[in-house]
């Protein structure tokens, strides 16, 4: 749990958002992400490391998965999103276990910026499991379509099935 985070029944967070938890190095200036500012594969991510000397231990390693609409919480309408640029190639892990559903702003378009579960403090009246994420997809659309994140963060918000891979 990150020191200061005062969320009750959380015991970690996983959240796609980089507000709160911390991704593995300021990865962008490498430019080998995609198109959602993610990686395709991990050993796209693990070879990064590698060449700059980045020590990935201790990190866990998750799979995203966004539906393929974005809530606007002005219109209070879903609409289609598309990747910032078309490189694309993301492949599935082989073995992933579904942790439970995130909610992440993309105000600027780009890549995921705020979780508003963990780093609003929703969580505090939202109720989330031990990860701060949602139990199920559609309690993740009830949160948005009520809402309930009004005025947390500029949208819109894409729901993120967040999956964690257990390494071999």
């Amino acid at each position: 749990m990150p020191e200061g985070l005062d969320l009750p029944g959380v015991s970690d967070v996983y959240s796609l958002g980089d507000c709160v938890n911390d991704n593995f190095t300021d990865y962008i200036d490498f430019w080998k992400h995609n198109g959602y500012f993610l990686f395709d594969t991990p050993t796209i991510m693990r070879a990064l490391a590698d060449e700059h000397a980045i020590s990935l231990k201790g990190m866990r390693l998750f799979y995203y998965e966004a539906h393929d609409l974005q809530f606007d919480g002005e219109t209070g309408e879903w609409m289609p999103f598309s990747p910032f640029h078309n490189e694309v190639n993301v492949l599935p892990p082989v073995r992933a276990t579904l942790e439970g559903f995130d909610i992440t702003s993309f105000w600027a378009g780009a890549g995921p910026e705020c979780s508003p579960l963990s780093c609003n403090y929703l969580a505090r009246s939202i109720h989330t499991n031990a990860h701060c994420l949602l139990p199920t997809f559609e309690a993740a659309v009830h949160v948005l379509e009520s809402g309930e994140f009004k005025d947390a963060e500029p949208g819109p918000y894409r729901i993120i099935a967040v999956y964690s891979i257990a390494e071999h």
